[in-house]
């Protein structure tokens, strides 16, 4: 049983490198992209925050990752979501939005 573990240690071992190293090619490579994404954020926080129906300012989060804007947080209907999204997606650099919002009341 003792020439096992080392076996399983090795094989665990190779799994979290792996499944490590695909983390890591999540973030934009070059600092343009990472200025670029910057911008796209505070765009986007700033054109939500102008919409009164999707309630106080800051109240959905907004993170950009490779123009990939990713908005999070609680509306109280459906189309306060559809409507965070589109306002999103009409910022300039934006190549898609993943809206992760929740309703309270649909």
């Amino acid at each position: 049983m003792t020439t096992r573990k080392p076996i399983y240690a090795i094989a665990l071992a190779s799994i979290l490198t792996a499944a490590l190293s695909g983390c890591a090619d999540l973030r934009p490579s070059k600092p343009e992209t990472r200025t670029a994404d910057a911008h796209i954020t505070a765009d986007v926080e700033a054109q939500l925050n102008q919409v009164a129906a999707l309630g106080p300012p800051g109240s959905i989060g907004v993170q950009t990752l490779d123009h990939v804007v990713y908005l999070n947080g609680l509306v109280d209907v459906g189309l306060e979501k559809h409507i965070a999204q589109s306002v999103a997606m009409q910022a300039p650099g934006v190549t898609s939005v993943v809206n992760d919002i929740a309703v309270s009341h649909d």
